[in-house]
């Protein structure tokens, strides 16, 4: 390829070998490309498709792919001929090209607070990236396989570390095709871009790319490409906002369980449900049981096999009776049940006068103020510890009509653990919101910045909420929200862990201590609740004390990945397809 021709940033640079029919290549061209180049990412085989001589051999290379990975072919020539000789098998991609001239580009003048971008070091940060991706339900890569290939010049791997905690919060992986298969349009190209949802750092997915950018300017690289789900809003506005321009080329990919949501479409009404019934239901449908959605706004659903039908409400499903329900709904009486069975619970009573209030407060010194029946965190106000404080939640609480409840303050850790079919299945340690400062962003601006992370992640589950709660603490911080806090100081902005108020979840399945698993199995059977989550406040995870907080009779499963929790819960549902 002509190097004044490499150097052309015009749309017309397209007709290149990555986006011409394979009738259009010469039969002198051809010889001059590499033949079948594709390289292994860990996550299946990137395979350059305009290297291929010829539809069919394309196909063949496709059907080579191995169960649990997931192979994609890249810059397909004529991919309506592709798909039509093996339509039982392959599909087109949903997603779009883009592209970014790297002789164009100049870097965003973002300064990165709070962490830094490397490349890849240890055999733990082999390991995060692995996590990473997970969290951002992309296929994780094998960390010995990461490691393995640190070194390579073909595979690039950065990481973005917290230069706090030393946590890694951000990955990215490079393509070098020049390196892979000489090419000679001198590309590469970007993948499994993941941000850490949970990460409070602004400018984390930005700084990967720049830094990635970078590496392949120096080295003299043309253009960075990039695929990307075509509704995949928010990551398409900021790879424009980069500079990289939408081309014509197109993915290939094979009709295995991994890729089913893209080529089966959704049910009718899928596409209206949250996280918490996506994963149940992509679940069931992933062992051919029937999925009909009732209620998408409210998340129920009904799975249907071989005569068996039961309906839910994402975790909640018919399996569980109204009694269990209405025990877990009061937590007033979850709290009697557990105490008499003799686990261990805060001491509690109804609010009642403004003396017989503060007679509480004075016995225990912090209280928690909460609703009997609320959930996900709505109206609880935690560590409080003046009279003139409970006085105000209790009527913030009383507004709607609600009981309301006072609660010795128990000190330590946040745990939620998910008991299905009273076998424990995972268990987080979950953590209030907090904003990372910069120096620059005001706390407002911080909290925006999260929660639109946090909703993108959810599906619009998680953000942190503006309300009188988070102002309080902000204040106890010392700060307001128009103030922008020194760079890297961190800022918690609620005292309450529920991921509905933007708290972060971060899983401990394999360090809980026997005496958990044993207590929370309990307390699901004496309950005779199936399916729960039980809210424990703990010293540490792998220390046996503990107080239960509160019973949640439809636990959110998707918080707990990669934790099996939809694989135990339709094993429940329907143990025939185990």
């Amino acid at each position: 390829m002509p190097r004044d021709f490499l150097k052309k940033h015009r749309f017309d640079k397209l007709h290149s070998a990555t986006a011409r029919s394979w009738a259009e290549i010469s039969e002198q061209e051809a010889e001059t490309l590499p033949e079948n180049a594709w390289v292994d990412c860990g996550w299946g085989r990137l395979l350059f498709a305009h290297t291929f001589r010829s539809p069919e051999a394309l196909v063949k290379a496709l059907g080579a792919e191995e169960e649990g990975r997931r192979d994609i072919a890249l810059y397909v020539r004529d991919p309506h001929v592709v798909v039509a000789l093996a339509p039982q098998e392959l599909f087109l991609d949903p997603s779009d090209t883009y592209r970014l001239w790297l002789a164009q580009y100049r870097p965003l003048g973002q300064r990165s607070r709070g962490f830094t971008v490397r490349r890849l070091r240890t055999r733990a940060d082999a390991a995060a990236l692995s996590r990473v991706c997970a969290r951002c339900g992309m296929v994780p890569p094998d960390p010995a396989f990461v490691w393995k290939n640190r070194t390579s010049r073909r595979l690039i791997y950065l990481v973005a570390e917290d230069t706090a905690s030393g946590r890694i919060v951000g990955s990215v992986t490079g393509v070098d095709h020049t390196r892979v298969f000489a090419d000679p349009e001198n590309g590469s190209s970007l993948w499994c871009l993941a941000v850490d949802p949970q990460a409070p750092h602004p400018g984390l997915g930005q700084a990967l790319i720049n830094h990635l950018a970078q590496y392949f300017h120096v080295r003299g690289r043309a253009f960075m490409d990039l695929s990307v789900l075509h509704d995949n809003h928010q990551a398409i506005a900021l790879y424009r906002k980069l500079g990289f321009q939408r081309i014509p080329a197109f993915c290939i990919k094979h009709k295995n369980p991994i890729n089913e949501p893209l080529f089966t479409g959704p049910v009718p009404g899928e596409d209206l449900l949250n996280p918490y019934a996506l994963i149940i239901i992509r679940e069931a449908r992933r062992r051919g049981i029937g999925v009909e959605v009732l209620d998408a706004e409210e998340g129920y659903f009904a799975l249907t096999m071989g005569g068996r039908r039961i309906v839910c409400r994402e975790s909640l499903s018919e399996l569980t009776t109204a009694i269990a329900m209405s025990r877990c709904a009061d937590k007033g009486v979850t709290s009697r049940l557990l105490a008499r069975a003799g686990l261990r619970v805060p001491r509690q009573q109804a609010a009642g006068s403004a003396a017989a209030n503060r007679e509480f407060l004075d016995r225990h010194g912090a209280l928690v103020v909460k609703p009997a029946q609320g959930e996900q965190g709505h109206n609880v106000f935690v560590r409080l510890e003046s009279p003139a404080e409970v006085e105000k939640a209790v009527a913030a609480c009383g507004r709607d009509g609600d009981r309301v409840l006072l609660e010795e303050f128990c000190p330590g850790e946040d745990l939620r653990v998910i008991v299905i079919n009273y076998k424990m299945v995972a268990a987080a340690l979950r953590r209030p919101a907090m904003v990372v400062g910069t120096g620059e962003h005001t706390i407002s601006q911080l909290i925006a910045k999260q929660s639109r992370r946090r909703a993108a992640a959810t599906g619009g589950e998680s953000r942190i909420p503006l309300d009188e709660e988070t102002r309080r603490c902000v204040q106890a911080a010392g700060y307001t929200l128009e103030q922008a806090p020194p760079a890297g100081e961190e800022i918690r902005v609620r005292n309450t862990a529920n991921l509905h108020t933007g708290g972060t979840i971060h899983d401990v399945t394999e360090q809980l201590h026997p005496e958990l698993v044993k207590v929370a199995e309990e307390a699901a059977r004496v309950l005779a609740i199936p399916v729960v989550g039980l809210d424990l406040m703990v010293t540490a995870v792998n220390r046996p004390d503990y107080v239960i907080i509160e019973a949640n009779e439809r636990p959110g499963l998707a918080n707990h990945e990669p934790q099996p929790t939809a694989e135990r819960f339709v094993d429940f549902l329907f143990p025939q397809t185990v």
